[in-house]
């Protein structure tokens, strides 16, 4: 009897995994895939200055799993640490600043593995970057040494590693991404209601014939199916008959379409018991929205006319192959590749699910297309077919983030320089008219007063106590003011500049917890974003100003 009951127990229903119900919510975020590329993420931070900023974006690394971080800090921990750095402790006073981090900040997720340099296996920065395994991303706080600050730049060029310099002082933070060149994001998470693509105005065979089939004989419908056709379906045919009384032309201006429109809702039948059809409402309201002429947009242009020519880049990612092979298909059928997704409508489920199978197996032909001109080009055979696919569904919202060129080389520095100019005498410009246009003020001020307290001499600290000894701290006004005149000629005598450099001369390169709370928080978002390559990484400067309680991004 109990094997016959045990027979007909049913199986047990197994729930999410461990590590499911622990990353449950970021999950949602950026799925497996991007917490593969996390928990592979292998983080560098190379710690000065006070420190505390760069502690807390590495807290918010370590609690979402990355897989192994390394903190490079010479410093060794002194009363001033105990008060603004929620990772040390009385036991640390006295101790290496690095490997008393890596003990604490561990503890918060036992999944990840940290190490704290100087050590044994690696006394200088140097050694440690030519020993360890490649990074996937480098984060270093300022105020930097130039001799470090050129190794960092050294090695992101060699290995195309992300560099994040993160500058926090008083009451205002700044953060600057550098990436390796052309850093291209494929999967940016649009809003929904932007990725629907019907293709109305150039609907092919099968979706033609469908919706024929369906209105052949619309008036002779009963109420049920009537208001039951979905709102593609009619949209199709009112489109045919506005064509066919126009020369053969669809609806172009806001007028024409508004006309549209109106014939669309007359059609609706109101001596139903609903009193309305709810599938012709969502008809109209979709004529302004859906009745769009293909188009390239404008991040995809720009990844159309890059000029790639980095071997080891292409190499490395199928990206650009993929990004060759639907420029080829835009320029034969003069559209983008189908996404495939059907939203929501009124419609019977039956024809629902035939309505969204047209869709899906338009997107599979044209995602198949593009994975047949990418297998011919050289080495297009090791491409995934599943990168293509994701490729095709996101197609119209691709970014190519810091496109202008990588950290490291001497046209990128030349190229900041120049930006930074630019984008001063813009931000100016158009803080003169702010009280007119009702705009904040520009925050590339304090932007330039941390800045020019960013680097400290050459002489090594690693056997200092005082974590602040290493810093501009005793910078003054006029010293910050003559370094800003240094970099932007005639901005030490704007009064906003004058201002910030006096704050920054005031804070004395500290640190105050809750903006390096905040910023660090900012920060980690933007790494997690660069590491699963999701999302949209900032492009590529943010200043935080803890007066005003706001960020601007700067790109420069």
């Amino acid at each position: 009897m109990t094997e016959i009951i045990m027979s007909q127990t049913p199986p047990i229903l197994h729930g999410p995994s461990e590590k499911e119900r622990k990353y449950d919510r970021q999950l949602r975020l950026w799925a497996a895939s991007g917490q593969a590329a996390l928990e592979s993420a292998n983080i560098l931070l190379v710690n000065s200055g006070a420190g505390t900023v760069g502690a807390e974006t590495l807290k918010n690394l370590v609690l979402p799993g990355i897989g192994r971080f390394a903190i490079y800090d010479e410093t060794r921990v002194s009363e001033a640490d105990l008060g603004v750095n929620f990772f040390l402790d009385d036991s640390c006073l006295g101790q290496s600043r690095s490997q008393s981090l890596t003990k604490l900040i561990v503890e918060l997720n036992p999944d990840v593995q940290g190490t704290g340099y100087p050590n044994e296996d690696a006394k200088t920065l140097e050694s440690l970057l030519a020993g360890s395994p490649v990074f996937t991303a480098i984060m270093y706080t300022h105020p930097i040494r130039p001799d470090q600050l050129s190794q960092l730049e050294a090695y992101g060029q060699q290995h195309r590693t992300p560099l994040v310099a993160i500058h926090s002082a008083g009451f205002y933070s700044s953060f600057q991404i550098n990436l390796p060149g052309a850093f291209p994001i494929v999967d940016t998470h649009p809003d929904e209601t932007a990725t629907t693509d019907l293709r109305l105005l150039t609907p092919w065979p099968e979706l033609v014939a469908f919706a024929e089939e369906l209105t052949k004989n619309i008036d002779s419908l009963d109420n049920f199916e009537h208001g039951h056709l979905p709102y593609v379906v009619i949209l199709l045919h009112y489109l045919q008959q506005w064509k066919a009384a126009h020369d053969g032309k669809y609806p172009a201006t806001y007028k024409e379409k508004t006309e549209l429109r109106k014939v669309v809702q007359s059609a609706a039948r109101t001596n139903n018991p609903e009193g309305g059809e709810e599938n012709f409402d969502e008809a109209a309201a979709a004529v302004l929205k859906t009745l769009v002429p293909p188009s390239l947009p404008s991040g995809l242009k720009e990844v159309f006319e890059h000029e790639q020519t980095d071997p080891v880049s292409l190499h490395r990612s199928g990206f650009w192959l993929i990004a060759d092979a639907v420029k080829q298909f835009y320029e034969r059928h003069q559209c983008l590749p189908l996404p495939g997704k059907l939203p929501d409508m009124k419609a019977q489920s039956k024809v629902y699910i035939q309505l969204q199978g047209i869709y899906k197996a338009k997107a599979r032909r044209d995602a198949a297309e593009i994975l047949q001109i990418v297998q011919t080009a050289p080495g297009g055979e090791h491409v995934d077919p599943a990168e293509v696919d994701l490729f095709c569904k996101n197609a119209a919202f691709v970014k190519l983030i810091n496109a202008s060129g990588g950290a490291g080389s001497s046209d990128a520095r030349i190229s900041r320089a120049d930006r930074l100019k630019s984008a001063a005498a813009l931000e100016f410009a158009n803080d003169e008219t702010a009280a007119l246009t009702l705009a904040p003020l520009s925050l590339l001020p304090i932007y330039l007063a941390l800045q020019a307290t960013a680097h400290v001499g050459t002489t090594s600290t690693s056997t200092s106590n005082d974590s602040s000894s290493s810093s501009s701290s005793s910078s003054s006004a006029d010293e910050i003011l003559a370094t800003i005149a240094e970099q932007v000629p005639g901005a030490e005598k704007h009064e906003r500049v004058v201002q910030a450099a006096h704050e920054v001369a005031r804070a004395a390169g500290g640190e105050l917890h809750n903006v390096a709370a905040l910023t660090g928080g900012m920060v980690a978002q933007e790494m997690i974003k660069i590491v699963t390559k999701q999302y949209i990484p900032v492009d590529n400067t943010c200043v935080y100003d803890g007066i005003g309680g706001r960020c601007q991004v700067l790109r420069l």
